[in-house]
């Protein structure tokens, strides 16, 4: 039990401490032996000093506050099984729950959280079927006023939005709902465009500010109808979320200008024009057409917005010449703190020391920028001496970044900087982008690289690279002619900078080489993110300067590429044993979901789906896991993402688990080798991706099936 909820006292205190607690100006201390009264009065008084206070003699008000700031679930719950008055107290200050039984035990519906405010309903098990359905085993009005009678201070709430039925009965049971996020990754039901999101709109929610549609899946014509349809919802929004993966081309011009003029009080607002979550390491960051979207639209929804503190429009092709409409973001939304854009060119593109751009936004505190062709190290430069305020800092994309540039932004940052994202830039491989943030090595808390491993002739080149160089001059000590601010000042050395992509370190050969970093420990760094390339080993991760993580808590990996490309990976296993680096690991994200293979037969000369999956899980019993979040590779071919029988295998070696989600399918037998973890409460298959499979008669995404291994998992004793 932690020592803070502790409520037990110690009983044996050495006799020295208890003489010198006693105060010697007690009543009558000093008085004659013989007075027999005074003796043991001093001898009650300084029984009662001598009593040690804990921490459940405190006032319910100050003990309830304590409790209310502990944000982890399980320390609540152990909080809540101290005794009656805590469990009373840590109910009363629980204000968030996500139900995760199954629908059809009503009976374990809890009925003691009377003060939550968020609820959702997203993930109950079955995952992805109807909660409320004509067809449910019972009454589904009778189920919504069971959640509304469980739970009636609801003002957040999630959906998993099947049918539009769910629509019509739940959110008017809480006239005070304020936030509403639905979820779909299956199809969308056949109804007319706009049909489904009014069916919320008119349903007594009158007090709506919040939507989060960034995973419904449903058509971009549906939103601007709405939202028209009913201008008095409309204005109340002041977050809206509609970066949704399921849009195959995003939002048009016209209807994000739409969207705007209906709903003036946004504060934030996140869209997508198009979505792509990564783009080629070797092109220039350029599409090959331009976008229908001018700088002046941009400037027409800024002016419109001016409550504006959260912003993201990430788009299909280029918008050029962006420069002016981000200085006029600056002066029509000064609230903004957060902005992430995708293919704009000329964000920041300084002359001499002038800032512009993106980089007169000195209030931003989140910057995440995507495919800007023309950003170079003195852009990026510019942005950290303007931004001078930025926690978080996204890259991704920009091809003609440097270390350089790089390294000096984080110094620039070091007194702000925590979380930092570098991905698909083709001059800042893995090795060099932990170079580059050496200068926040010690305060960083989250990052994401990619494991893009540096040939050995550029590693052994790291430590004589000089970082140091005035803002304005060029390396040959002249000032920058470049009228347009956009020329790369560093041209004379980029040639001997520019990584040799194709080349890959032999892991022997760099750690045999003292690893070449300043040998600094990473003591803050408590998320990692890496994506890498299919076939590739993880193996020279700590070789690249990742070796001492004393913290590290959590990790996720993303594997993607075309597995049918490979005869064999090139070695026998992925390499997971490397993580026993970091003692602290206790979770783990492993999303093969874009790894491309066969699920079935594969040609003469060809791995299975299943033989990769060996391949990537192999040593994964070796790690201290206590949660695990798991994609299985796909066969886009027939739409399949199955776990198959190695994976299950080697999933039930690791004996540590607590909770296992696995996000795609399974047959109930391989379900069945999870029963052999001693430890684990939680297991749920979440088939979140789209299209999520419609055929529930398979066994693999059958609600029985389903419904037999929790049970079975129920049945089992837990130790704690």
């Amino acid at each position: 039990m932690d020592p803070l909820f502790s409520s037990e006292t110690e009983t044996t205190k050495n006799t020295q401490s208890e003489t010198e607690f006693i105060p010697k100006n007690l009543p009558n201390y000093n008085k004659p032996k013989n007075s027999h009264c005074s003796q043991t009065e001093s001898l009650s008084m300084a029984a009662q000093l001598t009593c040690v206070t804990a921490i459940n003699d405190l006032p319910d008000v100050i003990l309830s506050n304590i409790i209310a700031v502990v944000s982890d679930v399980r320390s609540r719950n152990s909080a809540s099984l101290v005794c009656r008055k805590w469990m009373v107290l840590e109910r009363s200050t629980r204000s968030s729950l996500t139900l995760r039984g199954n629908v059809r035990d009503l009976i374990m519906l809890p009925t003691c959280f009377r003060s939550v405010t968020h609820l959702d309903l997203s993930l109950i098990s079955p995952w992805g079927h109807p909660l409320l359905s004509p067809t449910a085993f019972a009454d589904p009005f009778l189920i919504a006023q069971l959640l509304h009678h469980a739970f009636p201070a609801i003002t957040s709430l999630v959906l998993y939005t099947r049918n539009p039925l769910i629509l019509r009965i739940l959110p008017p049971l809480w006239p005070n709902l304020k936030e509403i996020k639905l979820v779909r990754w299956h199809q969308r039901p056949q109804l007319s465009a706009g049909e489904e999101l009014s069916m919320l709109f008119t349903e007594n929610c009158p007090k709506l500010h919040s939507l989060d549609l960034s995973n419904f899946y449903c058509w971009t014509d549906d939103i601007p109808v709405a939202l028209e349809s009913h201008p008095t919802v409309a204005a109340n929004l002041t977050s809206l979320n509609l970066l949704n993966s399921s849009f195959s081309e995003g939002f048009k011009s016209d209807e994000i200008s739409s969207i705007t003029r209906a709903c003036p009080n946004l504060k934030e607002f996140r869209v997508a024009c198009v979505f792509e979550p990564r783009g080629d390491r070797n092109d220039e960051g350029f599409t090959q057409e331009d976008a229908k979207f001018s700088a002046s639209t941009l400037i027409e929804v800024f002016s419109g917005l001016p409550l504006l503190e959260e912003f993201v429009l990430d788009v299909c092709n280029n918008v050029r010449d962006t420069g002016s409409a981000l200085e006029i973001l600056n002066k029509k939304c000064p609230k903004l703190r957060l902005l992430k854009l995708g293919q704009f060119h000329g964000v920041s593109m300084p002359i001499e020391s002038k800032l512009d751009g993106v980089a007169l936004c000195e209030g931003l505190q989140s910057l995440s920028i995507r495919n800007v062709g023309d950003l170079n190290d003195m852009g990026l430069i510019a942005i950290g001496r303007g931004c001078s305020r930025l926690t978080k800092f996204e890259i991704q994309g920009c091809k003609k970044i440097t270390m350089r540039g790089m390294r000096t932004l984080a110094s620039l940052l070091k007194n702000t900087l925590v979380d930092v994202k570098i991905s698909c830039c083709k001059n800042l491989g893995a090795s060099y982008s932990l170079k580059a943030l050496e200068p926040i090595q010690d305060r960083i808390q989250r990052l994401h690289i990619d494991c893009v491993w540096d040939s050995v002739e550029e590693f052994e080149d790291l430590d004589g690279y000089g970082y140091g160089f005035d803002l304005n001059v060029n390396d040959g000590g002249q000032a920058s002619s470049n009228s347009a601010g956009s020329g790369d000042t560093f041209e004379c050395e980029e040639d001997a900078f520019t990584f040799k992509q194709q080349k890959r370190c032999k892991y022997e050969k760099v750690n045999s080489h003292a690893n070449g970093h300043s040998g600094q420990s990473w003591d803050r760094l408590q998320s990692l993110s890496l994506w890498i390339e299919v076939g590739e080993l993880l193996t020279p991760l700590t070789a690249a300067g990742l070796e001492d993580c004393p913290n590290l808590e959590e990790i996720k990996i993303k594997v993607e590429g075309d597995c049918r490309l490979w005869s064999k990976p090139s070695g026998r296993e992925f390499g997971l044993s490397t993580l026993l680096y970091y003692p602290m690991l206790s979770k783990m994200h492993l999303d093969c979901g874009d790894t491309i293979g066969y699920a079935h037969t594969a040609p003469s000369g060809q791995m299975d789906l299943s033989l990769w999956e060996r391949f990537y899980l192999l040593g994964i019993g070796n790690l201290s896991l206590t949660e695990l979040d798991y994609w299985p590779p796909q066969d886009r071919d027939v739409n399949q993402r199955c776990l198959s029988l190695p994976a299950a295998g080697l999933l039930q070696e690791c004996v540590t688990l607590r909770k296992l989600f696995i996000h795609g399918t399974a047959h109930e037998h391989f379900m069945m080798f999870f029963l052999r973890i001693p430890n684990l409460r939680d297991v749920q298959l979440r088939e979140d991706y789209y299209p999520a499979p419609e055929n529930e008669m398979s066994t693999e995404v059958r609600a029985d099936s389903l419904s037999r291994f929790e049970a079975a998992l129920n049945r089992r004793p837990i130790s704690d």
